[in-house]
């Protein structure tokens, strides 16, 4: 019988050690096809079955194990597995330093500087060795102004999370410098992770998602995460900034892929996004995809391929505000290791070509999630700069970053600049704790609550206004991602501006120039609805030309004043059309009379600076009467009427071979534009009042309207080239050809 049981408990441990080794094998395939929740699945069960005496086995397979949790941000069992890990003696030096990232993400930093102390230790160096080490290399980089290498050298890595670890506490007490209030937002969140938030439309009343809620297509959980695959969700505020239930898009942009991070170009007719395809028997990887919107709807997302390399991840795209570039992260070969941030030049749907931002925005760790404020300025995500752990957000300021990029500044970032930052202007707790000593003052930390321990990013604004949403995964055990809102109290002015159709409706073609003294020279393409909204800046005198093909420019001067408030200045655009009849609105004349009324100069005097804004244009003016009284006496008045217009504004300085006067009487009676039925709903586009049309009305005082309309002061355009030709007829001054240039648009040429 003794040998009997004997025989039974060796059969038992030799199938747990049978299942132990199954688990294992399955686990390693899981991981090789990039499916990490399930490789963890089975390497757990491979732990749970390893005998406690094999401490070296169990040691290697909560290394396999801790591998998976830790890329899947399931943080407390990352840790435990390391930790066993350390205790079965199987840690190496990359499981150290892992450990000691996942303890700042979870805010033990005391437990994390012991870790890297340990580290170091291990490694048989000190803090002052990797310190020297660092600054060697960064004086030859700037000395041969050579890139660094491509490889992940640990001795900055394990610098950067020291600091972190040490200085964090310091940096989180000083939150109240910081001016960010940040708040979870429930509506938007669910029991599953949503990340990337995204404001579109003109008032930014539109918040696009990604989610892995139940409501995602398909039925399948992915083995990567354990959750559904995420899909693109939408939510839309209303007049009085309630937000709706958030619902998913319902086109083929959805998928049973993944499809997540998505942003538009200025315009909102193309959406940048982020699919991943699966495949049951290869690994597959991230790429940057593109949408068209046709009306309402999204069409399929369509593979924009950035490289003919199907090895490397490309994902989380973000195009510039001008729309020349698009930025995105990979770990394609030529960065400094882990994910780095890139950029494409755009042409259509065409790449001219393609660049690593290099130092010192990318590091040895991890770039990702960059995003654009309307200012210009670049917001990235990033665990390779002294933060609070995790993922940190960080920007670059505008002006700084593309003098760099676009190579107006001829040098690069030396190791000499390489300084702790001063104070910030705004109080962030920067320059105070030493923020950033091994990096340069270029990148910008938005501090405590903004950045949490956890894994903070996905930045999208509001407007000009420093506002709006960004996703986390603070305080969440799981290490689900979570929307939340900030808002910083900010002084800014801008200026909102409608460019229309005088006497019509907007004009979504138009352009507007903005010109400031203090060197801003800006073209702006306004929104479907004729508008556009700029920052302006205090002290600074602004001039503003709004332009569209066929009309006449319109000039706004405006000086903006300091304030102790944000303040908008509202500026109209109304533009005369070239081709169509335009109305010199409050025109009054004394009755029976040709003698102009006082209260007619106002009106009179835009028309003379509309004329002195466009000094190329020569116009008819004309003057109406209604069908009532003979025809020869409407004719006199109507002409005496149109030369004293004309008068006036010879008397104030425009040239009389540019105006022509003509009195029409009653011949030309008014034709109805659309925008006049939106105050006259009897009355119909393209109606004549004649006096047949005015006689079958039988409304006395609908007819009485239809008079007043055909009393009218109008002018049209005439000829666009007064002045610009000598008497052969050639150009007066013809400017020297351009060198290989292409001819300017017609808006460059008439401002």
């Amino acid at each position: 019988m003794k040998w009997l049981s004997l025989c039974i408990m060796l059969s038992a441990l030799l199938l747990i050690g049978c299942g132990a080794d199954t688990a294992m094998k399955k686990g390693d395939k899981y991981f090789a096809l990039g499916e990490y929740f399930d490789a963890a699945t089975q390497y757990k069960k491979g732990y749970a079955q390893t005998p406690a005496k094999e401490r070296a086995l169990r040691g290697q397979r909560a290394l396999k194990m801790a591998d998976c949790y830790r890329r899947i941000n399931q943080t407390q069992r990352a840790m435990a597995a390391y930790n066993n890990a350390v205790r079965y003696r199987q840690a190496d030096t990359t499981a150290l330093f892992h450990l000691a990232q996942l303890q700042l993400k979870n805010g033990s930093y005391k437990d994390a500087e012991k870790t890297l102390l340990l580290l170091m230790d291990s490694l048989g160096t000190t803090e002052a060795k990797l310190k020297a080490e660092a600054a060697r290399q960064a004086k030859a980089s700037a000395r041969n102004d050579v890139a660094p290498a491509t490889a992940r050298p640990l001795g900055p890595q394990i610098l950067v999370a020291l600091e972190s670890a040490r200085m964090a506490p310091q940096w989180k007490a000083e939150a109240q410098y910081s001016g960010y209030t940040v708040k979870k937002q429930e509506l938007f969140n669910s029991r599953r992770a949503e990340y990337s938030p995204a404001l579109a439309g003109d008032d930014s009343d539109q918040l696009y998602f990604s989610s892995t809620r139940n409501q995602a297509n398909g039925d399948e959980l992915s083995g990567i995460t354990g959750m559904k695959n995420a899909d693109i969700f939408f939510s839309q505020r209303d007049d009085k900034g309630k937000w709706s239930k958030p619902e998913p898009i319902e086109s083929e942009l959805n998928s049973d892929q993944d499809e997540g991070a998505c942003t538009f170009s200025a315009d909102f007719k193309t959406m940048f996004l982020t699919v991943c395809k699966t495949d049951p028997s290869y690994p597959r990887f991230a790429q940057v995809a593109t949408a068209q919107r046709t009306d309402a709807a999204w069409g399929k997302a369509t593979v924009l391929e950035l490289s003919k390399d199907t090895l490397s991840t490309f994902a989380h795209p973000a195009p510039s505000p001008d729309g020349r570039w698009l930025y995105f992260v990979s770990d394609m070969p030529g960065g400094l290791g882990g994910y780095d941030l890139w950029r494409a030049e755009l042409s259509g749907s065409n790449i001219l070509s393609m660049e690593n931002l290099g130092e010192p925005i990318n590091t040895p760790g991890n770039e990702m999630f960059p995003t654009f404020r309307p200012n210009g300025d670049l917001y990235f995500s990033s665990d390779g700069h002294p933060g609070f752990g995790g993922l940190d957000i960080y920007y670059v300021e505008s002006e700084e970053f593309f003098a760099k990029q676009s190579g107006k500044a001829e040098r690069r970032v030396k190791s000499e600049e390489f300084a702790a930052a001063p104070p910030s202007a705004d109080g962030t707790p920067v320059g105070n704790s030493s923020l950033f000593t091994l990096h340069s003052s270029l990148i910008k930390h938005p501090g405590w609550p903004l950045n949490s321990a956890g894994d903070d990013f996905g930045m999208t604004f509001e407007g000009v206004h420093n506002r709006g949403y960004f996703s986390s995964n603070r305080g969440d055990a799981r290490g689900w991602d979570h929307i939340f809102s900030f808002e910083k109290h900010e002084v800014v002015q801008t200026v909102k501006g409608w460019v229309y159709e005088q006497d019509g409706y907007e004009l979504p073609q138009g352009l507007v120039y903005m010109v400031g003294n203090d060197g801003t020279n800006k073209k702006i393409s306004v929104r479907g609805d004729g508008s556009f909204v700029e920052e302006i800046k205090p002290g600074v005198d602004y001039v503003f030309l709004g332009t569209c093909k066929g009309f006449l420019n319109h000039k706004e001067e405006l000086r903006v004043e300091p304030v102790l408030e944000s303040e908008e200045y509202v500026l109209q655009f109304p533009l005369a059309s070239i081709t169509a009849p335009v109305l010199i609105d409050n025109i009054f004349y004394d009755f029976d009379k040709a003698t102009l009324r006082p209260e007619s100069t106002e009106a009179l005097d835009n028309l003379i600076a509309l004329l002195n804004e466009n000094p190329n244009v020569t116009i008819e003016l004309s003057s109406h009467t209604d069908n009532r009284g003979s025809d020869v006496y409407n004719e006199r008045l109507s002409q005496r009427r149109a030369e004293t217009v004309v008068n006036y504004l010879i008397e104030h300085g425009i040239a009389e071979d540019r105006l022509s006067p003509v009195g029409y009487g009653e011949k030309k009676p008014k034709v109805i534009r659309k925008k006049l039925t939106e105050k006259y709903d009897w009355l119909k586009a393209d109606d004549q009042l004649t006096e047949e049309f005015i006689n079958a009305l039988g409304d006395e005082e609908k007819q009485e309207i239809c008079h007043q309309l055909n009393r009218r002061t109008e002018f049209i355009v005439l000829r666009t080239t007064y002045g610009m030709f000598n008497a052969e007829g050639q150009l007066k001054e013809q400017p020297a050809a351009p060198e290989k240039e292409e001819p300017q648009e017609q808006e460059d040429e008439l401002w």
